[in-house]
């Protein structure tokens, strides 16, 4: 083996592992687990999201050209279905909106908030794990500091006691400490691209839920779909029964 490779090898991650102590170890065992944690959080969300997006596709070529409410429920199939889930509360609503509490309340009002509950469940549901991502953004590169700091203390520590301050005795676990600042940095940037990436496709799906939420009220209420920007109206809308 080269010199050169041998003097690279000793300044390596493994180096730092082999040669550091608890803290050390403790500190890249916490990032590469945030690091993990964050990759796993953006695949499930990403299959979540194109999971929901299917739906909607579903949703719009099925649901609205059915003989009624039910029979277009009965055509979303899958496992948590969203909008099969919104459709029933709606459906529910107004069937059942009777009783002495439910007398004092509006029809609209009453299926607008069992509609509006219904959207809430599901954005609560793809926001879930997104908050882990801006504190993995927000904390890896500190945590990664820290174990450059503590490194590098414990190195100048290690030289003082020896008495020594030569290049080499100084560059090689200075080096090797900079590694967690590298490593922190490594962790924080994929985490906050998928945070945004992921936000961002977020908002667009939770305007598709909330577009077939409001045309499930209206003919809910009124018999008659909201006309969309495709230009369909009431007229390909499914009967209440």
């Amino acid at each position: 083996m080269e010199p050169n490779q041998v003097n690279a090898d000793k300044y390596s991650l493994k180096a730092m592992l082999l040669t550091g102590d608890m803290v050390t170890r403790f500190v890249f065992g916490i990032l590469l687990i945030m690091s993990a944690a964050s990759w796993f959080i953006m695949f499930t969300k990403w299959l979540d999201q194109m999971r929901l997006n299917k739906q909607y596709l579903e949703v719009s070529k099925g649901f609205w050209n059915a003989g009624s409410i039910r029979e277009g429920i009965s055509r979303m199939k899958g496992k948590d279905h969203a909008f099969k889930m919104i459709a029933e509360d709606g459906l529910r609503a107004t069937e059942h909106h009777e009783g002495r509490l439910t007398d004092q309340i509006p029809l609209h009002e009453w299926v607008t908030l069992s509609l509006q509950r219904s959207v809430d469940q599901v954005s609560s549901n793809l926001n879930k794990g997104l908050s882990f991502l801006a504190t993995v953004g927000s904390t890896s590169p500190f945590i990664g500091l820290f174990g450059t700091v503590y490194g590098i203390l414990k190195a100048l520590t290690g030289i003082g006691s020896e008495g020594q301050a030569s290049i080499d005795k100084v560059a090689g676990p200075v080096g090797e400490a900079l590694i967690m600042t590298a490593i922190g940095l490594a962790v924080a940037v994929p985490a906050v691209l998928g945070y945004n990436w992921l936000l961002g496709r977020n908002k667009r799906l939770l305007e598709l839920l909330r577009y077939f939420n409001a045309d499930l009220h209206a003919f809910l209420i009124s018999g008659a779909r909201v006309a969309d920007g495709g230009g369909r109206t009431a007229a390909s809308a499914p009967r209440a029964k």
